[in-house]
């Protein structure tokens, strides 16, 4: 048990960004994913909600292939007959529904100049929103020491391992900040701030509090951009997010398969939200873990 890595409580934006691993030297030697932010990643803990999961196998031999979306995005997940704790656990677990995670970190190419990141899980089991809560926590702290680190070696970029060492690092955190820096370039930083106050606010009663932090990031995830014409409506992004839960869990009620995504569509514009500000505010939302699509063409509330 000693000899087991570390399992990062680490987000899917971050995670998903990676595309550098490190080989072990031999069959028994340890294999890391480096993220942007230069965590070495061999194992993580993560929480989320689990929106998607098929058996592919059989029911002698299952196979399974699940999707746990956090407040960044989603993880992808392959358990199979050599994982028979989580493959047992994954059967029994509903769609949607708080799980938590324990797994390796997988990496797959294919095609040629892309990487794609999937989790082998060891364990899964069912949580509470509060337990996510606090993972999301976790994960936000832990985000803003790498920051803070990988900032030394950019800051520093004459350093070598053992004079960041020096500067408070670990031997790992040294490596994995030197070798993300040269594969992945100076970090964007305002991009995973933006992450940071995305999952921070996701805590707080009032969603709409200003924590100092980006507001509005280019390809970030968790961040609504609208495009085309002036807002009349005269609501910001997070009121129109409200606008759209309040509307989705309204003809829920009245719909047994969830809120049809046309009805959806047409009560919004009587509000002032385009078609397009709805797509882009519905798939915010899923990026969040707030929603999902039961049903093709339609939405529902977790």
């Amino acid at each position: 048990m000693n000899a087991r890595e570390t399992a990062w409580r680490i987000f899917a934006g971050e995670l998903n960004a990676s595309s550098l691993e490190k080989k072990g030297e031999d069959e028994k030697s340890v294999s890391y994913v480096i993220t942007p932010l230069g965590t070495m990643v061999n194992r993580v803990l993560v929480c989320g909600v689990l929106t998607e999961k098929e058996n592919i196998g059989t029911d002698d031999e299952p196979m399974w292939k699940a999707r746990v979306q956090d407040v960044t995005g989603s993880y992808f997940l392959n358990v199979g007959r050599y994982q028979p704790e989580a493959a047992a656990a994954m059967a029994n677990l509903d769609t949607p529904s708080f799980v938590a995670v324990v797994g390796k970190v997988r990496t797959y190419s294919p095609e040629e100049g892309r990487v794609y990141v999937s989790l082998r899980p060891e364990k899964m089991m069912s949580i509470d929103g509060d337990t996510r809560n606090m993972w999301v926590l976790d994960a936000a702290e832990s985000m803003w020491d790498r920051l803070l680190k990988l900032r030394k070696t950019v800051s520093n970029p004459d350093a070598n391992a053992n004079a960041l060492i020096g500067m408070g690092l670990t031997a790992q955190e040294a490596e994995g900040t030197i070798l993300a820096h040269e594969h992945y370039g100076d970090p964007d930083s305002s991009r995973y701030l933006s992450v940071l106050q995305s999952a921070l606010r996701m805590l707080l009663p009032d969603r709409t509090i200003d924590l100092g932090l980006p507001e509005e990031v280019p390809d970030a995830p968790e961040e609504i951009e609208v495009e085309g014409g002036d807002n009349d409506s005269g609501m910001s992004a997070l009121d129109k997010e409200d606008v759209i839960l309040r509307l989705i869990e309204e003809l829920d009620d009245i719909h047994s398969k969830g809120a049809p995504r046309a009805e959806i569509d047409r009560r919004a514009a009587m509000e002032g939200i385009s078609e397009a500000e709805v797509e882009e505010i519905s798939d915010s939302l899923m990026d969040k873990g707030l929603i999902y699509e039961p049903n093709l063409g339609y939405l529902r509330k977790i």
